[in-house]
């Protein structure tokens, strides 16, 4: 989320405004990846406080939302969020199997 790794390129390519979670909230996010997810944890509290965040995101004028960790997709969907959600692991995978077929 700090990283440029899409954030320089969001900007730079598509002159797109950033807004990332606050600090606290990036706690929660960082928490629920590495202590849960990433142990095949999935707890509806953890995903109701993702819903949360995003919800305040929404509030602040974000208009969508990038799950830019593999792990996130496996606790947030479509269905749960009422703006477009970009689920990094799926672009890249289809993107791979464009260019391989290409």
């Amino acid at each position: 989320m700090e990283e440029d790794f899409y954030k320089g390129r969001l900007i730079d390519n598509y002159g797109l405004e950033i807004i990332t979670p606050n600090d606290e909230d990036m706690e929660i996010i960082n928490r629920i990846i590495y202590e849960e997810l990433v142990v095949g944890k999935f707890r509806t509290n953890s995903k109701q406080q993702y819903i949360n965040i995003i919800n305040k995101m929404i509030s602040n004028g974000v208009e969508g939302i990038i799950l830019g960790c593999t792990e996130i997709p496996l606790l947030i969907k479509e269905a749960d969020i009422e703006i477009p959600i970009f689920d990094t692991t799926k672009i890249h995978a289809e993107s791979a199997v464009y260019e391989a077929l290409k």
